[in-house]
């Protein structure tokens, strides 16, 4: 069965974003702090990476300040080539890449994860497009997991990865903890 899994990099303050973001350094000064566990010197780290991708990447859904964000290093070929990748925004972009892997969804993040679902096939499909798009997917009751990889760094301001997520608690079981020297890479499962 497909699950949905919103995964996140994430400081030990809880934030997903440093401040002071520019179209340069969409992540923030500093940012890119939070991905170097899986494109840095940490070996173990990559093969996290790699077995998430493997596992979680039957299709990709993204918000479109992802998509604006990351094209430039993304490309046409998305963050895990060849992947899909369903952008949820109100309007699609004027311009995009010819032969790309993306499509953009104009109708609600319902109508993307039946779109990614049915891409995906029997592989699961990956909510990486942000705090704000997975915070949509968890308030609906769409999120099956969730996956934090904490980075030993505090920013101290930026956007947080749960703000806003609601009044109600949501029920979290532990799945998997894996340290690694650069993250800790945890996985939980959203209890119905």
């Amino acid at each position: 069965m497909t699950k949905v899994i919103f995964d996140m990099s994430m400081s030990l303050d809880g934030f997903v974003k440093a401040s002071n973001a520019t179209p340069e350094q969409p992540l923030g000064q500093g940012g890119e702090r939070l991905h170097e566990w899986g494109f840095g010197e940490d070996e173990r780290g990559r093969e996290v990476l790699a077995a998430q991708a493997e596992r979680d990447s039957g299709a990709i859904i993204a918000g479109r300040r992802t998509y604006d964000d990351s094209l430039p290093w993304w490309g046409a070929d998305g963050p895990h080539p060849p992947t899909r990748v369903f952008v949820v925004t109100h309007e699609a972009p004027d311009a995009v890449p010819e032969g790309s892997v993306y499509t953009f969804v104009t109708d609600g993040i319902e109508s993307a994860l039946e779109q990614a679902k049915a891409a995906a096939g029997d592989k699961n499909v990956a909510v990486m497009g942000g705090p704000d798009i997975g915070r949509q997917f968890i308030e609906a009751g769409l999120v099956d997991e969730i996956g934090v990889h904490l980075v030993p760094v505090p920013f101290g301001s930026g956007t947080r990865m749960f703000e806003h997520l609601g009044g109600e608690h949501i029920q979290l079981e532990t799945t998997s903890v894996i340290e690694t020297p650069s993250a800790i890479h945890m996985r939980f499962r959203v209890v119905a």
